[in-house]
């Protein structure tokens, strides 16, 4: 019988670079993107897909972040969405993909050093402060995995807009 922890590295995986259930799993959404096409905004108003990814490296950072120190620091607005480069160019958006896939296997590490008890375990407890009063581990997990669909959907519709 799998672990919880082992069931949880498992769902994480398959979000980010995997058979996710729901479609694509993120990595697979940005295959064969070019710098300008991630940088590109077909849907006026909506971030491109570069800005995403550096929201999604923003936010696996944090979840591993608030994982070990079991505490919330609040993520301020030029961290949630970082602004993309303005100069673009291939070799830095294979760098912000690189830095995405570094966290993701970071936080990979982390999760396999999980014993099961610290799934249960609170994370921030300050009740005016994101994410809110004690979400457990757990939910803190689940969360960055549904976090990564959610996008990895957003940038299929992206490539869509983009006629990709």
């Amino acid at each position: 019988m799998k672990s919880e922890t082992s069931r949880m590295y498992d769902q994480l995986t398959r979000a980010f670079d995997g058979n996710a259930w729901s479609g694509p799993s993120l990595l697979a959404t940005l295959q064969h993107l070019t710098a300008s096409q991630a940088a590109a905004r077909p849907i006026v108003q909506a971030h491109s897909i570069w800005e995403i990814v550096l929201h999604l490296t923003t936010w696996i950072q944090t979840v591993q972040q608030r994982v070990e120190s079991r505490r919330v620091t609040p993520v301020t607005p030029a961290q949630d969405w970082p602004a993309q480069p303005t100069v673009l160019d291939e070799e830095l958006w294979e760098a912000t993909r690189r830095e995405l896939q570094a966290a993701h296997a970071q936080l990979l590490e982390l999760v396999a050093s999980l014993a099961e008890s610290d799934l249960e375990m609170p994370v921030g407890e300050e009740p005016d402060v994101e994410p809110g009063p004690a979400h457990s581990v757990y939910v803190l997990l689940h969360g960055l995995a549904q976090h990564n669909l959610y996008h990895a959907g957003q940038i299929a519709l992206l490539r869509k807009a983009l006629s990709l």
